[in-house]
């Protein structure tokens, strides 16, 4: 039943979308480009000349996906409130993962110079910057599909967060005003970032580091721009030079899952005495008093981890646990030939994203914390359930099962 009522919305959007007249759509994306795209480009200090150029022949791109034309009286669905939830598991699929690590390999000794250069300046180690390279753009072997400014300008004109590719507009053009990359040879993914690192424009113009020092700093052609601009994002998000990113950790049943998450950082030790070790069982590396946090990203449903400040460093170059997660395992193939986790990713599922939301929505009228209800598992929404279930005389599992799923809301 919900497969077809998503189908009659699928079709009622597809047949709002070919109503929209596209031609007076074009005319007013071209009027906006000059009554309001120029005059913030000039106050970004953009010549008259860059921005002609810039938008020579550019049309809007019907083919990016979430669009909203003006005049369009509702959103179309979006195929993301559907999407069934599997195992977080899936996200680290093994025989591609074990791919870039001996790839990662390979380059950590055609690199080894550069790398070098770039710890010792901003100091993360390679095997991070080349797992990142490796999930952004494979190496820089993805095709960029989109030119960026007619992707950017797209977004801008009417996408579902038009006034964040507004800005990230402006920042393009500034781009090019500066000269690091000629028009013709920006390009982007579908959703305007940048390069081989993947750079949103603004990101681009805080962190593009000239790691082969000609002067330019070409996310797009050059390896040592790509890594050392990694790193000077890192570096400024908070990257500690003396630490790892974590490790896989065994935590008995007595440590409620709920203690995860940044903000209930504790002493390793304190870790230690709570009864969290290695996951071979051997101790914590106690130095001092470093602190680190609890993270299970599956709840009792997968692996545990003990992660230090530079996972959540990794985490703002995508908010994503499981994106950090996949970085940190990646480079530590690369650096040692490590493989795939101890434990085991359990199966959950049975729910889907607007499922999550209805949940996350209950538990905030209840006064629980579930930090953004975006239909997300994240850790707040995690240590949410935790909580909902410990009240409640439940087993704490920090995850939703689909049965929890439907008693929480």
């Amino acid at each position: 039943m919900r497969a077809l009522a998503f189908l009659v919305a699928l079709l009622v959007a597809s047949a709002a979308s070919a109503a929209v007249d596209r031609a007076a759509v074009e005319r007013q994306f071209q009027s906006w480009i000059t009554a309001n795209v120029w005059p913030e480009a000039r106050d970004a200090k953009v010549s008259r000349a860059t921005f002609d150029a810039a938008f020579a022949g550019v049309t809007l791109d019907w083919t990016m996906p979430d669009l909203i034309p003006p005049g369009t009286e509702t959103s179309p669905p979006t195929v993301e409130w559907q999407r069934e939830f599997g195992s977080p598991g899936a996200y680290f699929g093994e025989k591609n993962l074990a791919t870039l690590a001996a790839m990662g390999r390979a380059r950590l000794k055609q690199w080894q110079a550069t790398l070098a250069a770039i710890e010792k300046r901003y100091g993360v180690p390679g095997p991070i910057l080349l797992a990142i390279w490796a999930k952004e753009t494979g190496y820089g072997a993805e095709k960029l599909p989109k030119p960026a400014i007619r992707a950017l300008a797209t977004e801008a004109f009417m996408g579902r967060r038009a006034e964040f590719f507004r800005k990230e507009l402006i920042a393009a053009l500034v781009i090019l005003e500066n000269g690091d990359i000629a028009l013709g040879n920006m390009r982007s993914s579908v959703a305007g970032a940048l390069g081989q690192p993947q750079f949103m424009p603004s990101q681009f113009l805080k962190y593009a580091s000239d790691g082969d020092g000609d002067g330019h700093r070409d996310i797009w052609n050059s390896v040592p721009d790509t890594l050392a601009s990694i790193a000077r994002f890192l570096s400024a998000e908070g990257w500690n030079r003396t630490r790892g990113w974590g490790l896989e950790a065994r935590a008995p049943a007595k440590v409620a899952c709920s203690l995860e998450g940044p903000e209930q950082f504790k002493p390793m030790g304190e870790w230690a005495r709570l009864g969290i070790t290695k996951v071979g069982g051997e101790p914590l590396p106690v130095v001092g008093d470093r602190t680190a946090g609890l993270l299970m990203p599956a709840g009792r449903f997968g692996p545990a981890f003990i992660v230090t400040e530079n996972f959540y460093a990794l985490k703002r170059y995508n908010n994503s646990d499981l994106y950090a997660l996949y970085i940190g395992n990646l480079a530590d193939r690369i650096a040692s030939g490590s493989g795939a986790f101890s434990a085991a990713w359990g199966k959950v599922g049975g729910f889907n994203r607007g499922d999550v939301k209805a949940m996350q929505d209950a538990l905030v009228r209840d006064g629980y914390d579930v930090g953004n209800a975006d239909g997300l598992v994240g850790f707040k929404t995690r240590i949410a359930i935790g909580r909902w279930q410990a009240k409640h005389g439940e087993a704490q599992t920090c995850f939703p099962d689909a049965q929890d799923v439907k008693e929480i809301r």
